[in-house]
């Protein structure tokens, strides 16, 4: 499973470049220098929305995406707009975006939200299912099952704000193929070596289930 980061610090970037991370990019980032220099080492990418942040400008995002478009060959997925904990708010919002993120030559995830479980999941006009939510619902019983039909349906699942090797490997284990969390931006130097050693233990864990099954 990739972990997709924040550029805080030149080791990052190289983890970055090597393969070893991505890079969470979006629309009020503030290490510029450093995403550019992720962008150019060609690291994996994902484009994130913005919408956590009270600072959200819907113009500001869209010209986000139409500025880095000649780089969504090398983009994961770019995420529709969302509402965080509201499944019927973010459908809304995020219906009338879903082709037009497409149309700009990215993959586009939706955002699963508490209550998408009740509600109509528009399978067929994204590419990436993102695993927002609530801390209980996000690990809670309707999370897993909507990963898991996105994986029958051949779709890229991640999980955001995966901070602790438990959330690492609960992600994991759930089918995710991706995963993003500010683990990083507190402390690189300290905290990169861990990292990576999630990862190294889930890789080696998931090739020996596969040799002994």
């Amino acid at each position: 499973m990739l972990y997709l980061a924040n550029p805080c610090g030149p080791q990052v970037v190289a983890a970055m470049r090597d393969g070893l991370l991505g890079l969470i990019d979006q629309p009020n980032q503030n290490k510029v220098t450093q995403v550019v220099a992720a962008h150019e080492a060609g690291a994996a990418w994902c484009a994130d929305n913005g919408c956590f942040s009270d600072r959200w400008d819907e113009g500001k995002w869209w010209a986000f995406l139409t500025d880095n478009a000649h780089r969504a060959d090398s983009c994961l997925f770019a995420v529709a707009p969302d509402v965080v904990g509201d499944a019927a708010a973010t459908l809304e919002k995020s219906a009338p975006w879903l082709p037009q993120i497409r149309a700009l030559g990215y993959p586009v995830a939706f955002v699963a939200q508490d209550g998408q479980e009740s509600l109509p999941v528009p399978w067929d006009e994204f590419d990436a299912l993102f695993i927002g939510g609530s801390t209980d619902w996000k690990l809670g019983p309707h999370a897993r099952e909507i990963a898991a039909e996105a994986k029958r349906r051949g779709k890229w699942v991640h999980m955001g704000r995966v901070n602790s090797e438990r959330r690492f490997r609960y992600a994991a284990a759930i089918g995710c193929d991706s995963a993003d969390g500010t683990y990083l931006t507190f402390g690189p130097d300290v905290n990169l070596p861990k990292l990576l050693s999630w990862a190294r233990l889930n890789d080696q864990a998931a090739m020996f289930e596969g040799w002994s099954a």
